[in-house]
């Protein structure tokens, strides 16, 4: 299970990858579980860690975008992927109009993960659409980060039969979602590919700053080593 951690900022971004994580995803955690950033900061963070030799793979939020407006998610998945991010996350909403968008997330140029979320449950049937369409990783994610963890949200049959029906796809399957050190056990007995952290490794709430010793401490749990970048 590899650690996936959400960054703000060149700083964060940095801070992480020293940290021993192996996966950088760019949010901005004030403006709600997908906020995006601005796309000067995105590429800003991509050029700061390319600069210092780093390959981990990026990802990037395009915002909270409601499923209705398919023109503006198409837009801001085609803007952020041009930051030379490797991944490009988009919200899923349980929603009427989410079949429509996860169509047109397929045909874009950039690679896309379908994050859908679990706050009222996984859409059994949506999520087998998108395992039939070229995405090459799904996740699931909670909206409301004061309502608990992930686990609290979703029942754990429900999170097995998610993964594995995305592990079946041939996909890469991840979990996030107000995770914290305690969800650890929970989290290997269901061994997805990675869980995405940002409360367990902030020096207050998830909108606070990054804390380097709970990112190295993390990344220790999960056998990983800092890492000395030049």
């Amino acid at each position: 299970m590899r650690l996936l951690v959400s960054v703000r900022s060149p700083a964060e971004a940095l801070l992480a990858a020293d940290g021993g994580v192996d996966f950088i995803d760019l949010k901005e955690p004030r403006d709600g579980a997908l906020g995006g950033l601005p796309v000067p900061t995105v590429r800003a963070i991509v050029q700061a860690l390319r600069e210092r030799g780093i390959a981990l793979p990026i990802s990037a939020t395009i915002g909270d975008v409601p499923m209705r407006d398919a023109a503006r998610i198409a837009a801001r998945v085609d803007a952020v992927g041009a930051c030379a991010v490797d991944y490009v996350k988009v919200g899923i909403e349980r929603s009427p109009d989410a079949a429509v968008v996860l169509d047109l997330l397929a045909g874009r140029r950039h690679a896309v993960v379908p994050v859908f979320i679990a706050d009222h449950g996984l859409d059994e049937a949506l999520v087998a659409q998108a395992c039939r369409l070229g995405f090459p990783a799904l996740m699931a994610d909670t909206a409301d980060k004061r309502a608990g963890s992930l686990f609290d949200c979703v029942a754990a049959p429900d999170l097995r039969r998610f993964v594995a029906t995305v592990r079946r796809a041939g996909k890469l399957v991840g979990l996030a979602g107000a995770l914290r050190l305690p969800d650890l056990p929970a989290l290997r007995a269901l061994a997805p590919d990675f869980a995405g952290f940002r409360s367990a490794v902030c020096a207050g709430d998830r909108a606070s700053a990054l804390d380097a010793q709970k990112v190295r401490g993390l990344a220790g749990l999960l056998g990983r080593a800092p890492v000395a970048h030049h």
